[in-house]
């Protein structure tokens, strides 16, 4: 989620706390689409073969990060129960971790682990800033359903009125490093998760400040001359984002104090990314930090996914960068024509009175239903995911241009 969003909470924080208080009144089918389950869905769209359990984890560092997981899971018979997927915002002091609306999933909480075909490859998927991991539930548990297992960690920024984005960008790939130290200790023998996650065949994925976050973890680094140089043009040009540089660049010297650097380099920061990452999926993805020197620096296979019609993470500030910048020998480009940011989170089935003048893009899209493009984006992002974790041919196959003829999207691919 941007920082825009920011701001458009800011006003209504007050009538929100309110309705709090005043409790909730759930609208069902906000967007007409309860009975409409990703019309036309494509073949990896579909779900997949494994029953799929979720359960929650709590670091032991200081601060701690929790963190869920979806992973494939052995049914136990009737009771087994589904949870539903709250939509969640971490908006700060009074009010805390908001929820403003829910939709329906199909992972049990805390069913055992299958085990007779693992251990399987881990996907760690970074959420958009200040929102909650089960935001995308929808995507992690599809993925579970096809053998992988999802990490999602709770980033520990918020929406509130400090601004928390230029920490974000530091702490963010910090988080990573935890989640895989987290998992090097519950993979050894009497660990949680011994014999279930193939660590070191990982990718990461992310939306949005979360694409970001899987850009770093692959070697992506920061590049001062590119920022500034691309902030300079987007004010001559009077684009419509420059919020973004005005959110940042000032808060530079912070940032590399925070990352333990002397001063503010002039030109790459030093990588924070982990040897192990074999991929990544980039869903409008902030790729404005890095310019061309930066992305160069990724070198492992990338899926890149947008909507035109983002105006938080335009197209030309993240997804098209991205595939042209990085050094990865195969990489593919979905544009979602004439989608929006926030195409990529869970619907929502159920949304609470108090965060109707709230939800906009959050739940709904001008162009697309949401059930659709997750269809899409599930269909290209599992056949990419089983491509480079589990080298399916046939997934690999789908990622051809002439097996990527949809209507709505524009697609290209080098190395597939």
């Amino acid at each position: 989620m941007s920082s825009r969003k920011k701001w458009t909470l800011g006003f209504l924080l007050a009538l929100l706390g309110l309705a709090l208080i005043m409790g909730t009144r759930p609208k069902k089918c906000a967007d007409g689409i309860c009975n409409d389950w990703r019309l036309n869905a494509p073949t990896y769209g579909l779900p997949g073969a494994y029953q799929v359990g979720r359960r929650d984890f709590l670091t032991d560092d200081e601060p701690s990060l929790a963190m869920t997981i979806w992973y494939p899971a052995l049914h136990q018979g009737e009771g087994d129960g589904e949870d539903d997927y709250p939509y969640e915002i971490r908006i700060g002091a009074p009010l805390g971790v908001v929820k403003i609306a829910s939709s329906a999933g199909q992972a049990a909480q805390d069913m055992p682990f299958d085990l007779t075909q693992g251990p399987y490859p881990l996907v760690i998927l970074s959420p958009g800033f200040a929102l909650g991991a089960a935001s995308y539930g929808w995507l992690a548990e599809h993925l579970a359903s096809y053998g992988f297992v999802v990490m999602a960690p709770e980033h520990h920024e918020t929406l509130d009125s400090q601004n928390e984005l230029w920490r974000a960008a530091i702490t963010r790939p910090q988080d990573m490093l935890t989640v895989f130290a987290f998992v090097d200790e519950q993979m050894k023998a009497g660990g949680v998760l011994a014999g279930l996650v193939d660590a070191e065949n990982t990718a990461v994925i992310g939306h949005s400040y979360g694409g970001y976050t899987a850009m770093a973890a692959a070697g992506a680094q920061i590049d001062t001359a590119s920022f500034q140089a691309h902030c300079a043009e987007a004010v001559r040009t009077e684009d419509s984002t420059t919020w973004l540089c005005d959110m940042l660049l000032p808060h530079m010297a912070e940032m590399a104090e925070l990352a333990g650097l002397d001063g503010i380099p002039a030109g790459l920061w030093p990588t924070a990314a982990d040897s192990r990452v074999d991929a990544i999926v980039s869903m409008a993805g902030d790729a404005y930090f890095f310019g061309q020197p930066g992305l160069a620096q990724i070198d492992a296979p990338v899926l890149v996914i947008g909507g035109t019609l983002d105006s938080d993470t335009p197209f030309h500030w993240g997804p098209q960068p991205t595939y042209d910048h990085t050094s990865s020998p195969r990489k593919a480009l979905l544009a979602l024509n004439d989608a929006e940011h926030m195409i990529f989170s869970n619907t929502c089935e159920s949304i609470r009175w108090y965060a109707k003048p709230l939800v906009g893009e959050f739940c709904d899209d001008s162009f697309w239903n949401r059930n659709q493009a997750h269809g899409l984006i599930g269909h290209f992002t599992t056949a990419f995911l089983l491509t480079e974790l589990k080298q399916d041919a046939d997934a690999a196959a789908a990622l051809t241009p002439n097996a990527a003829e949809f209507p709505d999207i524009t697609y290209a691919a080098q190395g597939y």
